[in-house]
């Protein structure tokens, strides 16, 4: 089963990581993803830019509106994520117990739905399938994401 790990800051711990050289700090996020690498485990993940970089569609009108913000509080925003693929809820745990953060920081651990989770004879799902299929062989050829 597929679990996503959400990474989440509070204002301090973002304050405490300035104080730790980067090097440390990407030396530690590398010793994690090479051991949920080696686990084979690790399906996918990425860390996220600042929320200055990024923008809000807003679907509150009828038609969406694309504003700059406000994206919430610090504690609310996703700064990156994991993917993980484990055998149970329990070791999506136990990776996420490693995760090298520090105090004021939080993963958010969710399981992934996956096509096993609708009905196979939806002609949405179906395609769904074949979409996989085709994104995993873009990936493996390196004509793509």
């Amino acid at each position: 089963m597929k679990y996503m790990l959400i990474m989440r800051d509070t204002d301090e711990a973002i304050a405490a990581s300035k104080e730790v050289p980067f090097e440390e700090i990407l030396e530690k996020m590398g010793r994690y993803n090479e051991a949920l690498m080696q686990a084979g485990v690790m399906v996918g993940g990425e860390g996220l830019a600042e929320p200055d970089e990024g923008f809000v569609v807003d679907f509150g009108a009828d038609e969406p509106i694309i504003i700059d913000g406000p994206y919430g509080e610090t504690k609310e925003l996703f700064n990156g994520f994991w993917m993980l693929e484990v055998a149970s809820k329990e070791e999506a745990a136990e990776w996420a117990k490693r995760c090298p953060l520090g105090p004021g920081s939080k993963l958010e651990v969710r399981r992934v739905h996956g096509t096993e989770d609708f009905p196979a004879d939806n002609e949405w799902v179906q395609k769904e399938e074949g979409w996989r299929e085709e994104l995993a062989a873009r990936t493996t050829d390196g004509s793509g994401a």
